[in-house]
């Protein structure tokens, strides 16, 4: 055998292979580790463009917390090439927009533009992904910025500083149990080597993944990607998620006072991630008591008997680790938040007793199938409900999202209902309005 065809055998063998799946996504890992998923959507001559890094609060330790979330700013500060505010500047001259988010599990940037524009975002997004500008100058003012914002969503908002209250007594040893903006004192002492490190062990291309929905040639695109990505270097494996949280022994209760007008009550609840069979009835539970108008909590409590001002809840899905199934309750004026704990659990106790209705049950699965389906005239939405699904252990696991869904029954409902909501391991906030 010739030597220029063991090289060329050589480099074929270390060529990543893309492969089209049963729902038209490309898919790719490149050698970096960088995983790719594209999907043509022609209907307009515009494209979504993703990225999404596996790091969130998740990954902070203890007094650094809100790291994660201050480097989601710090990335629209600037590289060598594109100084400071130049990533957005050049996004809007285009004609598109940009974005980011920054979670308990992932932070998320997107560009949405035109189509034609896809070259110019690859380049902006792999540039900042290896070349960012951290100088302590910026950090030092970007902190500021992040500070306000804590001061004014979760400080000034007695919601908000209610339920960050709750998660930190719900959780003793996972790192779900801190803030995503960050404890004030942590972001305050954070110093530029730990964010310079912390954005080295993340930003890596083996930590990201890049989706990309819009009117292109997937296999043009994915060139287009290799090309410039691709000679970002592989970095070593970002530090995994170790801890457990430990069963739940005893209630756990915080009781606040806050300058506020009403008293609201949380109430929350350990409960299993996506990854049980259980997730799927959790869900249709979660939208039984809370999805919309004609849920339970805010039919009941609110338009019907006017206890509460405003009633809801939350069971997070995606979660990439078992996470809490909230729901809460702003009180009325002249009701008490005796009268509102009470009245919320007591319609955990009649899932408990009695299935809900045939009515309640199809309606719920209509509005998360609904939700889930509408989703898809959105290339964006399109794009990040791939993300989401890959993170979870492959999009392709977004094909039996539904048809877990629809199979749920009345009696599942009642069965986790029963297992999951012990008035013994309940996580209790009370907000009390102080003048």
């Amino acid at each position: 055998m010739s030597r220029a065809l063991v090289v060329l055998l050589a480099v074929a063998l270390l060529a990543p292979a893309a492969a089209h799946a049963a729902d038209g996504v490309l898919t790719a890992t490149l050698l970096n580790g960088l995983r790719v998923l594209l999907l043509e959507d022609p209907r307009s001559p515009i494209v979504s463009f993703q990225v999404w890094y596996r790091v969130g609060s998740r990954n902070e330790q203890r007094g650094a917390t809100g790291i994660a979330h201050l480097i989601e700013h710090m990335m629209f500060k600037g590289t060598p090439t594109y100084g400071p505010r130049q990533f957005a500047r050049i996004v809007e001259q285009n004609g598109g927009q940009d974005n980011a988010f920054t979670s308990q599990d992932v932070t998320s940037y997107f560009v949405n533009i035109a189509a034609d524009k896809l070259d110019l975002v690859v380049e902006l997004e792999a540039d900042r992904m290896q070349n960012l500008l951290l100088e302590p100058k910026d950090i030092d003012s970007e902190r500021q910025v992040v500070i306000e914002e804590r001061r004014t969503r979760t400080e000034d908002d007695p919601s908000g500083f209610l339920g960050e209250e709750v998660s930190s007594i719900a959780f003793k040893a996972h790192p779900y149990g801190y803030p995503i903006i960050g404890w004030m004192e942590d972001l305050k002492r954070l110093t530029p080597d730990e964010i310079r490190a912390f954005y080295r062990a993340y930003y890596v291309p083996n930590n990201a993944i890049v989706v990309a929905v819009g009117a292109f040639r997937a296999e043009d695109a994915l060139e287009r990607i290799k090309r410039r990505f691709g000679r970002i270097p592989r970095g070593p494996e970002p530090p995994a998620v170790l801890a457990v949280e430990p069963p739940q022994n005893g209630e756990r209760r915080v009781i606040v006072r806050k300058q506020a007008e009403l008293p609201i009550v949380y109430l929350a609840w350990h409960v299993p991630n996506h990854r049980a069979e259980d997730a799927a009835a959790l869900e249709v539970l979660s939208t039984v008591l809370s999805g919309g108008r004609a849920s339970r909590l805010y039919k009941q409590l609110v338009y019907e008997r006017q206890l509460a001002l405003e009633a809801g809840g939350d069971y997070s899905y995606f979660s990439l680790d078992p996470n809490l199934f909230w729901f809460w309750a702003t009180a009325m004026p002249g009701q008490t938040p005796e009268t509102l704990e009470q009245e919320l659990l007591a319609q955990m106790e009649r899932l408990r007793k009695e299935p809900v209705t045939e009515e309640e049950l199809q309606r719920a699965k209509n509005q998360i199938e609904a939700t889930f389906v509408f989703q898809e005239d959105s290339i964006h939405r399109r794009a990040a409900l791939l993300a989401r699904f890959e993170l979870l252990g492959g999009h392709g696991l977004k094909d039996a999202f539904l048809a877990k869904i629809r199979a749920v029954t009345a009696a599942d409902l009642q069965r986790v209902a029963r297992a999951w909501f012990p008035d013994d391991r309940k996580n209790v906030g009370v907000l009390l309005p102080k003048p």
